[in-house]
């Protein structure tokens, strides 16, 4: 079972993409945004590429540990995707992963009053490329399960995170318990939110693409604005071959 790691991912792997960036800001392909956008747009970038460091811990955990952290405060919904999810798992992995201290700490200044447009653009351009240290979690975890000959073509990993689809923000006490996140510089304060802002975790699930399928019928689904797990359960239909070092 893999030990705890820390792994610091290069800025080539989870550099901005402009289109689902500038789709999060409610600008859709077919708008034609000014070149003061544009020019925004690349402010932004340029400081990401300066300041953002990222990293993630990831840690390997059993179902039935899992099982015990999922629990959390007995707040989650009485029935939620993931309690169905998890104990179908081949693997799983707890994670928590962020772009650093020097990111959020510029995007607060911006957004206090030094210049709330670059500031709200860089906090896009931070939050996709946090959205893809989840990611790069992900295919790190499955590419040591595929040297391990634990995984194969039909294996699928997703992230599901505390705070999200029924699974209370609470849990995020007991996953913190179980991780050393100080090592990159994580913290969580008392309303279990992260510090640096622009951090992420979860738990890791590996398994056949089935265990992911689920209807968006719960009740908390009739709150939820963005059906991201839509989105989620269709990328499982292809095969994402995985990078080799």
């Amino acid at each position: 079972m893999m030990k705890s790691e820390v792994i610091n991912f290069s800025l080539a792997e989870i550099e901005p993409v402009r289109t689902p960036v500038f789709q999060s800001q409610g600008i859709t392909p077919g708008d034609k945004p000014s070149h003061v956008v544009y020019e925004l747009y690349e402010d932004g970038v340029e400081l990401f590429l300066k300041l953002a460091e990222p990293a993630a811990i990831i840690s390997e955990i059993s179902i039935r540990e899992f099982a015990e952290i999922y629990t959390g405060e007995g707040k989650n919904e009485k029935n939620t995707p993931l309690e169905h999810i998890f104990p179908r798992a081949t693997n799983l992995a707890l994670f928590v992963g962020t772009l650093g201290e020097k990111i959020s700490r510029e995007i607060s200044r911006l957004l206090d009053g030094c210049d709330f447009a670059l500031g709200f653009m860089l906090d896009s351009v931070a939050s996709f490329c946090a959205d893809k240290v989840s990611k790069m979690s992900e295919q790190y975890f499955l590419k040591t399960l595929l040297k391990r000959g634990q995984a194969d073509n039909s294996t699928r990993v997703l992230n599901y995170s505390p705070g999200y689809c029924g699974w209370d923000i609470s849990g995020q006490g007991k996953l913190f318990a179980s991780l050393h996140s100080e090592e990159i510089g994580i913290r969580l304060n008392e309303s279990y939110l992260m510090t640096p802002l622009k951090s992420v975790s979860g738990v890791i699930v590996a398994g056949d693409r089935k265990i992911h399928y689920f209807k968006n019928n719960y009740p908390f689904c009739k709150e939820c604005k963005t059906r991201t797990c839509r989105y989620r359960i269709r990328s499982l239909e292809a095969w994402i071959p995985v990078r080799e070092d």
